[in-house]
């Protein structure tokens, strides 16, 4: 088996190459292959993964390439993980919105079309050259944000091959788990929504419903992703809450933050990426890696521990943060595209969270629209499981975000400057015609390079 990731110069790409490595023997994968447009990221942490997956796995191939015809030649699974335009470009995009007032987050806010723009076109084309180069039977899952409106896109433009998954809520099952001191595999749950906009109406742990317990439970609040919110919103609405909901519930308390704080989270990851490359492209990686992966924890710790903590007001985590090769993985950046590829290989029936077209399972949404639900996998047959009773206010929330994201899919295929404008428009945190058309002239001036055609 070969599996391709574009995108392999990441920041991420050692997590991606523990997961594959870990997973090689038990899943048959002979051949990784790391794909990426930026030679220099390639040549630092793409290298660096392939340190990790030789100390895991020193009997896999893996290669490294800035040839996407040659990544993608006789892939069965392609993992997509993309940056077009770079930090400096997602720094332009939140400031853009920012400056009106407006939430300037890559996937939830206003800035997420901007990305998109840039986002569709390119994996659009690797689409292309997998159906043209890929195993006639490849799958592609998307990492790409903003996921929710690049999967509808996809999907969308006939590109039924393609997933859109996201570590967020297996991330949050996992640290429910950590709470009981329980295994991973003991605890389940119902989740339905959106991608970075979904809710769990139930987890269960080894089978028996724990809900209306872990809302009242106050490590919930300071030991899980769930910290962002209040105890009394949570209750009040009966169930857990993804973390990027906190965008929208509190909206003005998340602008006035990152007002106040003078920074945006686009600018804190490009000052730790810049820092990060400039003491890693002087060094060794092959022979000094040891030392390489302890500049690595210095400034992803930075990284990590800054997570929503400007948006939020809250302070950022402070422990050291340690990288450990050889810890079994957690399954979380690449372990919902390898439980997906596990599930399909062992025939067995399985259930995990994906971004799939809706099929029925969300009531008052249409068929062909990608939502974020718990689905059962029954070898080669992906059923999203039927939401009985989501809430009016979850499904107001949910049918209004559905609207930007069907007229953003509209917007990008026919590149439509009008359809843009009724995206934005209609978008709970834009909500405002004169403000959207303002922001799609300003985004199409910021992608001038990437939206020829546009009209």
């Amino acid at each position: 088996m070969k599996i391709t990731v574009i995108g392999g110069g990441g920041v991420r790409s050692m997590f991606l190459a523990k997961s594959l490595a870990q997973s090689s023997k038990e899943l048959g994968i002979t051949e990784v292959v790391f794909m990426d447009n930026d030679e220099k990221k390639l040549n630092i942490f793409g290298r660096m993964a392939a340190q990790v997956s030789k100390r895991l796995a020193p009997d896999l191939r893996f290669l490294l390439t800035t040839d996407p015809a040659d990544a993608v030649k006789d892939a069965d699974y392609i993992i997509t993980t993309i940056r077009v335009g770079g930090d400096e470009m997602r720094i332009r995009d939140e400031r853009a919105a920012l400056d009106k007032g407006i939430l300037g987050q890559e996937t939830t806010g206003a800035a997420g079309f901007s990305f998109a723009m840039r986002s569709v076109p390119a994996l659009a084309q690797y689409c292309e050259l997998a159906k043209k180069y890929a195993s006639p039977h490849v799958k592609i899952f998307n990492f790409t944000n903003p996921a929710g409106v690049v999967s509808q896109t996809l999907r969308d433009m006939g590109y039924d091959f393609t997933y859109g998954i996201c570590d967020a809520p297996s991330g949050f099952l996992h640290s429910v788990a950590k709470l009981y001191g329980a295994a991973q595999d003991r605890v389940s749950g119902e989740c339905y929504g959106l991608n970075h906009l979904s809710f769990f109406s139930s987890i269960k742990l080894d089978g028996k419903e724990i809900m209306p317990e872990l809302l009242k439970d106050p490590r919930l609040y300071t030991d899980t992703d769930m910290r962002f919110f209040g105890k009394d919103l949570a209750e009040h609405f009966g169930c857990a809450l993804n973390e990027y909901l906190y965008y929208f519930f509190y909206r003005e308390e998340a602008v006035q933050n990152i007002l106040n704080a003078k920074v945006t989270r686009g600018e804190v990851i490009r000052d730790v990426n810049r820092y990060m490359m400039d003491e890693l492209s002087g060094m060794d990686i092959e022979n000094d890696f040891d030392n390489c992966l302890k500049i690595f924890e210095h400034w992803y710790g930075r990284r990590e521990n800054a997570y929503m903590a400007n948006e939020t007001g809250m302070q950022g985590k402070t422990k050291p943060y340690h990288f450990d090769i050889y810890e079994k993985d957690a399954g979380g950046y690449a372990g919902v595209a390898l439980k997906y590829i596990r599930t399909r290989q062992q025939g067995a029936e399985s259930e995990m969270i994906l971004c799939v077209p809706n099929q029925g399972a969300i009531p008052g949404l249409l068929e062909d629209d990608v939502v974020e639900v718990t689905c059962t996998i029954k070898g080669e047959v992906l059923i999203p499981n039927r939401v009985n009773n989501p809430g009016d206010l979850q499904m107001e929330l949910i049918r209004r975000v559905k609207m930007y994201e069907r007229l953003a899919s509209e917007a990008l295929r026919e590149k439509s400057t009008a359809k843009a404008v009724d995206c934005l428009m209609v978008h709970p945190l834009v909500n405002s015609y004169s403000l959207a058309k303002k922001l799609t002239q300003e985004y199409l001036k910021v992608n001038e390079a990437y939206t020829k055609g546009w009209q």
